[in-house]
């Protein structure tokens, strides 16, 4: 049980997920309960409109009615097209708090990490993307930005063709892809995306090592 916690909270640190394009004249939100195995440990909520994000997630993994790992996250977001021009990130994940910002300067991205074990900064190009599952210009990316923790990772995407799922109790056609994500040469992400065929995002999954799996359900 300790390896499945340990390998959730890996997970979640890469599911702060962000969204990236939406017209300026179009708002829309999205609800996602977020499973571990066969347990709703809390939910992933999206707010967009005008080029400006919320995010909001709140996770609570327990064993044996113990809360065994906490996790709340809230991000910012300002977008220019699919090019990220502000970031404001908080996370605590069991009391470690972590605090990220970002702000486009100079053709240059600028990223501020802070936390109780390190702060640094790193520059990014002026048109870097997070992790923004939704728009499918995701899955033309070669590295990404996680909002939680500032980590910008390497990333490659398999199309793995169409798929049928269930999705809000409806069976429903769509494309599946396999996208890892890498930092210094080492895995850090195994995600499943799903897409409809208007290529809306859908669902997303992951399987731990130990065979537990992570999902997130559009409600």
């Amino acid at each position: 049980m300790i390896n499945l916690i340990n390998k959730a909270k890996q997970f979640l640190a890469f599911t702060a997920l962000s969204l990236g394009m939406l017209s300026t004249a179009q708002a829309k939100d999205w609800t996602f309960e977020v499973w571990l195995d066969k347990q709703k440990i809390g939910t992933h909520t999206f707010a967009f409109n005008n080029n400006q994000l919320q995010s909001r997630a709140d996770f609570n993994v327990k064993v044996l009615f113990i809360n065994a790992y906490r996790y709340t996250h809230q991000a910012d977001e300002t977008w220019q097209g699919t090019c990220l021009t502000s970031l404001k990130a908080h996370t605590e994940e069991n009391k470690v708090v972590t605090d990220v910002n970002g702000q486009l300067q100079d053709k240059q991205f600028v990223v501020d990490k802070h936390s109780a074990k390190n702060s640094d900064q790193q520059t990014l190009p002026a048109c870097t993307m997070t992790f923004a599952y939704w728009n499918p210009e995701i899955l033309k990316q070669s590295r990404l930005l996680n909002p939680q923790n500032a980590e910008y990772l390497d990333v490659t995407v398999t199309d793995e063709g169409p798929k049928t799922i269930m999705v809000k109790g409806q069976s429903t056609q769509t494309r599946q892809y396999r996208l890892n994500g890498r930092l210094n040469g080492k895995d850090k992400l195994k995600i499943t995306l799903w897409y409809d065929q208007q290529q809306a995002w859908v669902a997303l999954e992951s399987i731990t090592p130990e065979g537990y799996k992570i999902v997130y359900k559009l409600v």
